[in-house]
C-alpha cells in the first residue's frame, strides 16, 4: 500500500509558528518541555521500569499502537516497558492511572486524540487538559463513513441525501460519543442541517458486529487494517473519507468533495503522552526514541505503513493538534 501525506502536520506547523511568535524564549518554561527536571535522577531516566497505560481493551488500534511503540522503546532505552490496559469511559480510566503514577517519566500512557482531549470539556472525569503533556505522535488514522455490501446506498451523495429527507432516520455507529466521528456527525446536523443518530459502541470490534448484523445503517469508524481488510474483502463499502485531502488506500471521495468542506477533523491521532511537570529531559528522551522508533522499517510495519506520520510531530506540535481540537469541539460540548 502507498501512503498518503496528511495535511494536518502542516497545519499545525502554522498553528506552532504562531504560538512561538506570541511569546516565550528558548530559557523559558513554555514550549514542548515539561517540569525543570535537573535532579540527578532525571538525568538517568529512566531509572526503573516504565508503565505505559493504554487506555483501551486489548486488540484495537490503540493496544496495537502502544505495545509496538513501548516494545521499540525498551529495546532503545534498555529498561523493561510493561504495558497496561486500563480501559474504561473513553479513555478517562487509563488516564487517571497514568497520573497517580507520578510525574517522572515513568508513568506515561497511549492517548487518542481527539477523545483524551474533549472528555474533560464535558464531564467531570478526573482530569483536565491541563493534567497531561502530549511526548509524540505514532500513528494517525484517518475515519471513514462505510456501509454493508447489502446497503441501499451506492454512494455518499445517496447516502446524504436521504439523511436529509429523513432527519434521525439513519444510525451511523460511531466509536464513542466523545469521538472525533461523533462530534463530527454533531457538526453535520449543526452546520448543514443533515441529521443522522449517533449510535457509540466501544470500539471497531462492536461496530463491524453492528454493520455485518445490519443493526446500524453505517458506521463512521477509524479505518485501521482490520477495515482495510473488510474492504477489500467486499464486506465493507466505504462511501467517503474524513481527511482534507484524500487517501490513496480507499477507494471513497472526502466529506468535503461531496459537499461538506468542514468536515475534516476526524483523523485519530495515538501518541504518547506523561502528566504535567514530567521533567524536560524525559520529554526530550521520549521525543527522540519515539521518533528513532518511527524510523524503523519493522516498527512502521507493525504499526502500519500509511498510518505513521510523514513528518514526525513531536510535543509541541502534538499540544498544538490538541488545542485545535478544543477550539473545534470546545463549543460544541460545552453548549
Amino acid at each position: 500500500m502507498r501512503r498518503t501525506r496528511s495535511t494536518w502536520p502542516a497545519l499545525i506547523a502554522v498553528s506552532v509558528l504562531t504560538l512561538a511568535a506570541c511569546g516565550g524564549d528558548d530559557g523559558g518554561d513554555s514550549g514542548g518541555g515539561g517540569g525543570g527536571g535537573g535532579d540527578a535522577a532525571a538525568a538517568e531516566y529512566p531509572t526503573e521500569t516504565i508503565n505505559l497505560i493504554v487506555p483501551y481493551a486489548p486488540g484495537g488500534p490503540t493496544d496495537l499502537a502502544g505495545r509496538t511503540i513501548g516494545s521499540c522503546i525498551e529495546e532503545e532505552l534498555g529498561q523493561t516497558v510493561v504495558v497496561e490496559n486500563r480501559e474504561g469511559a473513553s479513555g478517562s480510566v487509563g488516564m487517571q492511572a497514568m497520573l497517580a503514577g507520578g510525574d517522572d517519566g515513568h508513568s506515561i500512557s497511549l492517548i487518542a486524540v481527539p477523545a483524551t482531549a474533549t472528555n474533560p470539556l464535558q464531564d467531570d472525569v478526573g482530569y483536565t487538559n491541563e493534567d497531561y503533556l502530549p511526548i509524540a505522535a505514532v500513528t494517525q488514522i484517518p475515519s471513514a463513513l462505510i456501509v454493508g455490501a447489502d446497503s441501499q446506498f451506492a454512494d455518499a451523495e445517496e447516502f446524504f441525501a436521504y439523511a436529509e429527507e429523513n432527519p434521525g432516520e439513519l444510525n451511523v455507529g460511531v466509536p464513542g460519543a466523545t469521538t472525533s466521528q461523533a462530534m463530527e456527525l454533531r457538526r453535520l446536523a449543526e452546520e448543514y442541517g443533515v441529521e443522522v443518530t449517533a449510535v457509540p459502541f466501544t470500539g471497531n470490534a462492536e461496530m463491524t458486529t453492528a454493520i455485518l448484523g445490519g443493526n446500524v445503517d453505517a458506521i463512521f469508524i477509524n479505518a485501521s487494517q482490520d477495515v482495510l481488510e473488510n474492504i477489500e474483502a467486499g464486506s465493507f463499502v466505504p462511501l467517503a473519507v474524513s481527511p482534507p485531502e484524500p487517501v490513496d488506500y480507499i477507494d471513497a471521495p472526502t466529506l468535503a468533495e461531496v459537499g461538506y468542506p468542514e468536515l475534516t477533523n476526524s483523523v485519530s491521532v495515538f501518541g504518547l503522552a506523561a502528566p504535567a511537570g514530567v521533567p524536560e529531559n524525559v520529554v526530550s528522551t521520549l521525543e527522540d526514541t519515539v521518533q528513532t522508533c518511527l524510523e524503523q522499517e519493522e516498527v512502521r510495519g507493525q504499526l502500519g505503513e500509511q498510518y505513521v506520520p510523514d513528518e514526525f510531530v513531536d510535543s509541541e506540535a502534538f499540544q498544538a493538534r490538541i488545542d485545535s481540537i478544543i477550539e473545534a469541539y470546545g463549543p460544541i460540548l460545552q453548549e
